[in-house]
């Protein structure tokens, strides 16, 4: 752990040498406001190219993060980038220019990281309620896909398991969608859209009369209910800094976990005393109300939006039309008043939609920090719906449960859920305020890899479980052997989820939403792939061989994760044009 900790401070020190050497080729005054690509120059923390200046202010600090590089990176190009253009934007970045709209101070209570506190838990609880309904959704139909293909003449096991499934698949491809649509339009209508569109399909899966129906609404509620998974981490980027974000990210980081387990105990239950048509209609009824929830305490968090608003707001009051905020588009504002014609209006709309539906894919692509924490979270996601599809067939086969006591056993894996973020959200918001005073104690902003510390105990916690609960179901002892085993193994799975996203959204503030949106396409499409080969898996293995291969794949997987992100993830970052 000692060389480990030298490897990273060598890391942090090179990276600001490299960034202190770009810095001195650009004029103070971008220096000072903007830090040129490959700067891991933290706020607060000393440099030669900034003598006698005083660094912003947090709040605005916090706003500005991660914001230029990529900015300048999409319209001049990465040739133009190491040319130093886009370095002499001086008018549009000077605080002291009377035609910049900003933050009214560090306390300006329009700024979503001054809003009252309560006004801030009030939009983490809506967002995990929008990110808790669709979860469930998922796996609620899962006792009742017998009883549906009765009903709607579904005779292959392969097409009544796609109900279940497609879903998931929609899961995956929704964000793509949704994330950079946010980062356009703001958080809170892209989220409230979504969640119509889910409601308005899932109703329909209720009242399908045939297979196609049935299948072709279910994946349009899964494409519904996917927003909340890609933009819930941004917008909880928008209220929190990086040493408040922990709790919050806890609760909301449960969600897509809690609802996969919790949606099989009430789908038994509810199809059991009624039918399944009634699953349906009561995730509808509980979507309503979520969604007239957010109507009333969910309020826009994003704050290219919210400055945008406030400069049409200024303009209206004082007529001045060269009026901006330091998102605009160096193009819109170079040609406002000039070409400004309904032509070049919307070719700059679809060169920005092009920019940001495929943000998400340059990110996947070319970031390697993205890639191996969506290897992680795609393999815990794909154990959990492993886990959950065969739950019912271990309870029926080896302990002859009826199919209202299978259920319950989903318990555990809830158990394990609440325990761990009840472990991890104190936990992670001590050591992260620790690892600030030992490795900025100039008082700047914390690094991301101050996240990963609580990876650890996560990836020893998985194969742990893994194992107890694979042999404890490979010989048949009491049924409370297997629960303890998925209980441990839930328990590191929220670990690492809670970790994974925090350190993704400290990475990636400006493109949370387009950088986690990524990350849920794998894990979700590995929650559709990871049932279809386990029942193969566990007939040719067991349960007891089956589970030992998972769980070594969980420590190959897992295990060199946090090493190679505390390593190695200043010097990353420092490379990237799209991280803070």
């Amino acid at each position: 752990m000692v060389k480990a900790e030298h490897a990273y401070d060598e890391a942090l020190s090179g990276a600001g040498e490299h960034g202190n050497r770009s810095g001195s080729e650009a004029p103070v005054d971008a220096v000072k406001h903007e830090r040129p690509v490959g700067s891991v120059e933290w706020e607060g923390s000393s440099s030669d190219s900034s003598a006698g200046q005083q660094p912003l202010s947090r709040s605005v600090s916090e706003v500005r993060d991660g914001i230029w590089n990529q900015r300048d990176a999409e319209l001049v190009g990465d040739e133009g980038l190491d040319r130093g253009e886009g370095l002499d934007r001086g008018e549009g970045l000077d605080r002291g220019d009377a035609n910049l709209v900003q933050w009214d101070g560090p306390s300006d209570p329009e700024n979503p990281k001054c809003w009252p506190i309560k006004r801030k838990w009030a939009a983490v609880f809506c967002v995990s309620l929008f990110t808790l309904i669709s979860p469930m959704a998922s796996s609620m139909v899962a006792p009742d896909l017998e009883a549906i293909g009765r009903d709607l003449d579904i005779a292959s096991e392969l097409k009544r398991a796609l109900v279940l499934s497609i879903f998931v698949a929609a899961l995956a491809l929704g964000p793509l969608l949704w994330g950079p649509l946010s980062e356009l339009y703001g958080r809170v209508i892209i989220i409230q859209t979504s969640n119509v569109v889910f409601l308005l399909f899932n109703l329909g899966c209720g009242l399908a009369r045939t297979e196609a129906q049935i299948i072709a609404f279910r994946f349009m509620s899964g494409i519904g209910g996917s927003a909340p998974l890609a933009i819930g981490g941004g917008l909880l980027s928008d209220l929190f800094t990086a040493e408040e974000r922990g709790r919050a990210m806890s609760i909301y980081s449960l969600m897509p976990l809690l609802g996969p387990a919790v949606g099989p105990i009430a789908g038994g239950w509810i199809a059991e005393r009624t039918s399944w048509r009634w699953v349906f209609y009561s995730t509808t009824i509980a979507c309503g109300f979520i969604q007239a929830a957010g109507l009333l305490f969910l309020q826009e968090t994003y704050a290219p939006v919210l400055l945008h608003r406030k400069k049409r707001r200024l303009t209206r009051q004082t007529g001045n039309t060269a009026l901006r905020t330091e998102y605009d588009d160096e193009e819109d504002v170079g040609r406002r008043g000039t070409d400004g014609g309904n032509g070049s209006g919307a070719r700059r709309l679809a060169r920005r939609l092009g920019v940001a539906l495929t943000r998400p894919f340059r990110l996947l692509a070319t970031q390697p920090i993205v890639q191996v924490l969506s290897l992680y979270m795609m393999y815990l996601y794909g154990i959990i719906y492993l886990v959950l599809s065969t739950f019912p067939a271990l309870w029926a086969t080896k302990y002859h449960q009826s199919p209202g006591m299978q259920g319950l056993n989903y318990i555990s894996l809830g158990v394990g859920f609440f325990l761990g973020t009840q472990l991890c959200a104190p936990l992670q918001d001590r050591i992260y305020a620790a690892l600030k005073r030992r490795y900025v104690p100039g008082g700047g902003p914390g690094r991301p890899e101050f996240r990963v510390p609580m990876m650890v105990p996560g990836a020893v916690l998985v194969p742990v479980g893994l194992l107890i609960y694979s042999w404890t179901a490979e010989a048949g002892t009491h049924w409370i052997g297997p629960n303890i085993g998925a209980a441990i193994y839930a328990a590191g799975t929220i670990i690492g989820f809670q970790c994974i996203q925090g350190y993704v959204v400290d990475s990636y503030p400006r493109y949370a939403a387009s950088a986690v949106g990524a990350i849920t396409v794998l894990r979700s499409l590995a929650g559709f792939g990871f049932p279809l080969f386990a029942p193969a898996m566990y007939a040719a293995l067991g349960y007891g061989r089956g589970g030992t291969v998972l769980a070594a794949c969980a420590v190959a997987v897992g295990w060199p994760s946090p090493l190679l992100l505390w390593v190695h993830g200043a010097k990353l970052r420092a490379k990237s044009k799209f991280s803070a």
